[in-house]
């Protein structure tokens, strides 16, 4: 289940990657097109109808679109990334099966007359259910699924291709088979589950909905801050598994996290309730619930100021070498919100400086954001580019976002994790890079010029294989943003941890169940994959 779960948070990860690019886009063009900011500062290029506020209106259209098509996405996302050949092939079957599922849903609700157009809603045994219609990619009153949407159809897709892209058919069929045979049987498979999902999903969109409900009401009587608390625990604890992408996502993208009528358009989840607030200038619907925010401070402030604090407790002769690896982890998670190269940093050499010190501060920071009403939303990580394009831009443009709650927050929190840090090492004597003796490898100057390079050289791509148990152990190589994510037949024959640390310049390993390994290589990770799957002759 776990191997399974990380195989998930690994798939879901490509769409993802697109979201920092759609939102600088819709970032630019919905700050650059607010016409309070316009009005504010008389800018007269940005007036309505210049070339300037032309183009700006383009691309906020460019980065939306990204955003309205995530569950499609997802669905090319879960084919591509599970399917086991034919990546291609089942990229295109779960294209067919999105379509067809979604234009089965609408054809069985119009013939059965389940559409109370007066209404907007759904009669099914009787009961009206509100807020679980959508128009999808032209295809109108078909039901609001959401990512989840995305997920069935490429995980039923994916299913049907692991198990036909290689039929043989009869000769007189042979054209169809293989590949071929995949989006053909993942459409009809569509159209059935497409007319079931019409008489189960109004229940579960109900549940779904209330979920949101909660949260709302919690936040509407002052208590919203407590689920705020309990998320942000959560979502640092599963870091080390790397499943917090499945933990976040529906709170981010379905009415699990929320919903929000802005400019007479229904806003699903926290993350698109914010872009939508974003587009239109009006954050008034914009929940304080905080499942994006509160990563901001410990990112941005916290974690840079506990690098410091492993720099000051090096041995005086490694502070020149770990201050190279401790400043470059640090600026990574101040400019981008990628934390893992420094959290595994110290996670391996102490669990319990993770849980007992980083995380409840992690849930801290949360709640106290949404306790501020911080506004502020993110594309996928809380560093200073999303902080600069999606809190100090529209704030200093007339929104009121309270942005500056950050980095007041991050002035106490900076000191907090450094004197919490430094504490912690000192007290149980934790061997963090450089200090006496530590084991945990430095980046060498010949490390970091092959990682600028774009990866490793042949002998350590070399090494890497044997260490994942040689040629024949290897199933399958992935990468997210940090991680090289490999399957194995057998994990006992992976080297451990240490031996990764020291000898291959990872920064941590993951056992994830028996069979599904994580290496942390933070940005390079991309990289390595390219290269033992060019050495696997994938």
């Amino acid at each position: 289940m776990k191997a399974f779960f990380s195989k998930l948070s690994q798939a879901v990860m490509l769409p993802i990657a697109l979201l920092p690019a759609a939102g600088i886009m819709l970032g630019l063009g919905g700050s650059f097109t607010n016409q309070s900011m316009i009005d504010a500062y008389n800018i007269g290029i940005l007036q309505d109808g210049t070339l300037l506020n032309s183009f700006l209106q383009v691309m906020t259209a460019a980065g939306g679109i990204v955003f309205a098509n995530l569950p499609l996405m997802f669905a090319l996302a879960i084919a591509i990334g599970f399917a086991r050949a034919e990546k291609g092939a089942a990229a295109l079957a779960a294209t067919i099966s999105y379509l067809v599922m979604n234009v089965a849903i609408a054809k069985t609700l119009s013939v059965a007359g389940m559409v109370d157009t007066t209404n907007n809603t759904v009669v099914l045994m009787g009961n009206h259910y509100a807020g679980v219609l959508a128009d999808v990619l032209g295809i109108q009153n078909t039901l609001s699924m959401g990512v989840f949407g995305g997920l069935i159809a490429g995980g039923i897709t994916v299913i049907l291709h692991n198990k036909y892209h290689d039929v043989k058919l009869p000769e007189f069929l042979g054209f169809f088979g293989g590949a071929r045979f995949v989006p053909i049987v993942s459409a009809f498979s569509a159209l059935f589950y497409g007319i079931a999902l019409v008489f189960v999903w109004p229940y579960i969109g109900a549940a779904f909905g209330s979920i949101g409900a909660t949260l709302g009401e919690m936040t509407a009587s002052g208590h919203g801050y407590i689920a705020s608390f309990i998320f942000g625990i959560i979502e640092r604890a599963l870091i080390p598994v790397g499943l917090h992408h499945v933990f976040y996502l529906p709170l981010w993208q379905t009415e699990i996290g929320g919903t929000a009528e802005i400019a007479g358009h229904v806003y699903k989840g926290t993350q698109n309730i914010f872009f939508g607030s974003l587009a239109n200038g009006d954050y008034s619907q914009f929940s304080s619930t905080n499942f994006m925010t509160g990563k901001f401070p410990f990112m941005m402030f916290g974690l840079p100021a506990a690098a410091y604090a492993m720099y000051t407790l090096a041995d005086k002769e490694n502070k020149k070498e770990v201050g190279g690896l401790l400043f470059s982890v640090a600026l990574t998670a101040f400019l981008t919100g990628i934390t893992e190269p420094i959290e595994f940093t110290f996670l391996f050499l102490s669990a319990p400086l993770y849980y007992f010190i980083h995380v409840p501060l992690a849930g801290l920071s949360f709640m106290i954001m949404d306790l501020l009403n911080v506004k502020v939303g993110m594309t996928f990580s809380g560093g200073f580019i999303d902080f600069a394009l999606f809190g100090m831009l529209p704030g200093l443009t007339g929104t009121e976002n309270h942005w500056y709650y950050i980095p007041l927050l991050g002035l106490i929190y900076g000191p907090v994790y450094f004197l919490l840090f430094r504490w912690f090492i000192v007290k149980f004597d934790i061997k963090t890079p450089g200090r006496k003796g530590s084991a945990v490898a430095v980046v060498r100057k010949k490390d970091y010029q092959e990682a600028k390079a774009g990866g490793a050289n042949d002998s350590q791509v070399d090494e890497m294989i044997e260490a994942l148990g040689g040629k024949d152990n290897i199933v399958d190589v992935d990468a997210c943003i940090t991680r090289l994510r490999i399957t194995v037949k057998d994990g006992d024959l992976v080297k451990d941890n240490k031996y990764w640390t020291e000898n291959l310049g990872a920064k941590g390993l993951v056992k994830v169940g028996g069979t599904g390994i994580q290496a942390i290589y933070g940005a390079q990770a991309a990289g390595f994959k390219a290269q033992i799957n060019s050495k696997l002759g994938k």
